[in-house]
């Protein structure tokens, strides 16, 4: 989260809390939550055997390299030029197939996260739908996450004071941004991602 959103929601926390001490805030502990659910714990369990198989998958490449380099430096003496160079470029390719691999498994859009937020985003979703329907139900302006330091999972339009923020800063809103931070209905800080 950028400084300048944490300013405002926190400036708008402030505002909420200096206009109406009556308004409601609770609180959920997401963790807790997903724990209890068994399709989380089904997806969980299936999300921690690929990135054990993968990671599997991963050390043998480096095994491979491993044994290849150990070849390569007892028979090096023995190597013309164009052996050498050609045993040295087997073992920076495999490094390099190696690394791409680890890329593909686990890096940023990689498999796993691909994995997670086909298994996990939609109970993750499931979990978020309830937050605020309950929160609704309840009449509770907003509710935090125990369990990410109490981050704000679903806050009530009608309290987002962020255009009343824009105004005493004496900044104009910008027909791009849309309007006044998450004014849309629910939260602009619903999270997603894998626990």
């Amino acid at each position: 989260m950028n400084i300048k959103k944490s300013i405002l929601i926190f400036a708008g926390l402030i505002i909420i809390a200096g206009t109406s001490f009556a308004q409601k805030f609770g609180f959920v502990d997401t963790e807790f939550i997903l724990n209890q659910i068994p399709e989380y714990k089904a997806a969980k369990a299936e999300l921690d055997k690929n990135s054990a198989d993968w990671q599997k998958e991963i050390e043998a490449k480096y095994a491979e390299i491993d044994k290849l380099y150990k070849t390569y430096q007892a028979e090096q003496i023995l190597l013309t030029d164009d052996l050498r160079k050609k045993r040295e470029n087997e073992i920076v390719n495999k490094e390099k197939e190696a690394r791409d691999l680890q890329k593909q498994r686990f890096g940023t859009d990689g498999d796993l996260f691909k994995k997670r937020m086909e298994l996990v985003k939609p109970i993750q979703d499931k979990v978020y739908n309830a937050v605020k329907a309950v929160a609704e139900k309840s009449g509770l302006a907003i509710i935090f996450d125990k369990a990410s330091d109490m981050m704000m999972l679903y806050a009530s339009s009608k309290y987002d004071k962020s255009e009343d923020i824009l105004i005493y800063l004496g900044v104009s809103k910008t027909k791009a941004s849309g309007g006044g931070g998450s004014s849309g209905g629910g939260s602009g800080t619903h999270k997603s991602g894998g626990k």
